[in-house]
């Protein structure tokens, strides 16, 4: 039931054609419980008066928009023929009347599936030839500093490799080496049930060298330093600092791309090294507390179920995947507009891109050096 002190908002009829509001008629009043409920109950009665309803607004104590609105809809968004109203809640009506009628756009027209297969296909077109395009620059900017090469941004590689590389070692670590722990536990209780608690070694090291220790370092290295580098860019396009660079003459593929591509090359094979000795270690551990192979085992026999072939096809997995990796980043980076909503998209677009990438590679390095290594 609505509240009836003198602060709720009332509808009263009086002389049998004459309404007369009162009350406060703002929305901290209206929306209190029943108030609704009562003032359209009300409305609903006042519709079925034969004669010409006067609305009478002098007694309203306090009066907002929202209360303004409420009324105006009441009155079918037209001025009563006869209506009183206090002066100083006249201009909430005149506002009301002046706006109008608001109308929704209209809905955007429905686009056919054709439409949308082809508007994907010329961005991918795009995408694509943006790409080479970056990659062929790529090649004439390390020609160049072969030519030159006290000119080449050597201080700009060591940097990043310092970025990429140094600093993503904790991680990778951590990671790796839970991988390595799981895939031990996993692997020694289906082994054990079967009596070939040896073979675990042989599993190990075959997936982890060849398979999981690039893979790992590649997504890890994509999600981290693959969107740094991004977001980087990007801001140096929102600051302008690109279009300054292009301004003094420096050309922003020999000193933004090159650096970062190079320091990506150098870096990535170091950290799969790095990663599968952590992740060998995990599984070691693993396989110590869980079917007793001593560590000294374990490493003696590492080299007879790793074949050296594995161990190169694992290091140009990394360096395939750091080049990939850091390309993506660079084109993504450049293609950010000056705003922070395209910072955001394209540093997401990046990451995802830079993983699919790696995972496309990795599924052609393995069809490609299917009969090697075995």
């Amino acid at each position: 039931m609505p509240n009836p002190d003198s602060t709720t908002p009332v509808l009263d009829l009086k002389d049998g054609s004459l309404v007369a509001a009162r009350g406060n008629w703002q929305v901290h009043a209206l929306t209190q419980p029943g108030v609704i409920k009562a003032l359209q109950a009300k409305l609903k009665n006042l519709a079925r008066q034969n004669d010409a309803l006067r609305w009478d607004l002098s007694e309203i104590g306090t009066l907002d928009h929202i209360g303004a609105q409420f009324l105006w809809n009441a009155w079918g968004k037209t001025r009563p023929k006869q209506l009183t109203v206090a002066p100083q809640h006249r201009d909430f009506f005149q506002r009301l009347a002046s706006a109008g009628t608001l109308a929704l756009p209209p809905k955007p027209p429905r686009r056919r599936l054709f439409n949308v297969i082809y508007d994907k296909g010329v961005d991918i077109f795009e995408h694509v030839a943006g790409f080479i395009t970056l990659l062929g620059q790529l090649v004439l900017d390390f020609l160049r500093m072969v030519q030159a090469p006290q000119r080449a941004p050597w201080k700009e590689i060591s940097a990043n490799v310092y970025h990429v590389g140094y600093q993503a070692l904790g991680i990778t670590a951590l990671v790796g080496f839970l991988i390595g722990v799981v895939l031990s536990f996993l692997s020694a209780q289906q082994l054990h049930t079967f009596g070939g608690d040896i073979y675990l070694v042989n599993i190990l090291g075959m997936s982890i060298i060849r398979e999981l220790g690039p893979l790992l370092a590649a997504i890890l290295v994509a999600g981290r330093s693959g969107s740094a580098i991004t977001a980087q860019l990007g801001v140096m396009r929102v600051t302008e600092e690109l279009d300054a660079m292009l301004v003094m003459g420096l050309p922003h593929g020999f000193r933004l791309i090159l650096p970062r591509v190079l320091a990506l090359l150098v870096a990535m094979p170091l950290l799969v090294i790095w990663t599968d000795a952590i992740a060998l270690l995990g599984g070691m551990v693993a396989a110590q507390l869980q079917l007793g192979l001593s560590p000294t085992y374990f490493l003696q026999q590492l080299p007879n179920a790793v074949p050296l072939p594995n161990y190169l096809i694992g290091l140009g997995k990394g360096a395939v995947f750091g080049g990939l990796i850091a390309m993506v980043a660079c084109y993504f980076g450049l293609r950010i507009e000056p705003n922070t909503e395209s910072l955001g998209h394209g540093t997401t677009t990046s990451v995802v891109t830079a993983i699919t990438i790696v995972i496309v590679a990795d599924a052609v390095f393995a069809i490609i050096f299917s009969g090697v290594g075995f």
